[in-house]
């Protein structure tokens, strides 16, 4: 019993440094302009400007595949950050995406849904709760107002409404900005701080 222990013990230990040493020498590092692209889009990974996420459309636009004008969701604000980070002249939204909107979350009509859970498996940042011939609800603080789980809902219990700005969702203006405050969702505000 004991061999059998220190074998296992040996053999454990051998498997690790062997993982260790390829976690060292086959690491592949992230280039850092992508991350800092992909950190001023604002995640709503809703596929507005042909790319499945935030993270292939910074990955795209670090290549010189794509524009810097195809996010709708970040509207002119995100034009103009990712113009000053890439030394880019700054350009209006590209039509062809859609255009900028105010700020929106959806609801669920707990009454009306049967629970057949295609909106959870539309939904790209998991922001809605529930399971198989349950009610559903949106956690309101993750979704990114993508819509996406609007077009395969067979009941069409889901409601667009607009985030409501209040003291603890608005953020002081960008020098520059017309607007006078705009909201935020509240996961991105805190992780901002």
């Amino acid at each position: 019993m004991l061999t059998a222990l220190l074998t296992l013990g040996a053999l454990a230990a051998l498997i690790g440094l062997v993982l260790g040493y390829a976690a060292v020498r086959f690491r592949v590092e992230s280039d850092p302009v992508i991350d800092q692209i992909d950190k001023l889009l604002p995640q709503t990974q809703c596929g507005q400007c042909t790319y499945p996420g935030c993270r292939p459309y910074a990955e795209a636009i670090a290549t010189g595949t794509a524009d810097i004008n195809q996010c709708p969701p970040g509207g002119e604000s995100t034009i103009q950050a990712l113009a000053d980070l890439l030394g880019k002249d700054p350009k209006p939204l590209n039509p062809e995406h859609g255009e900028h909107s105010e700020k929106t979350v959806v609801v669920i009509d707990e009454q009306t849904c049967i629970g057949c859970t295609l909106c959870i498996q539309a939904c790209p940042v998991d922001a809605i709760l529930g399971a198989a011939k349950q009610m559903h609800t949106v956690i309101a603080a993750e979704c990114t107002g993508c819509d996406l789980c609007i077009p395969p809902c067979p009941v069409e219990c889901i409601e667009v409404v607009t985030v409501r700005q209040t003291i603890s969702n608005w953020i002081w203006p960008l020098p520059g900005d017309e607007s006078t405050g705009r909201a935020e969702p509240a996961r991105t505000q805190a992780a901002a701080r």
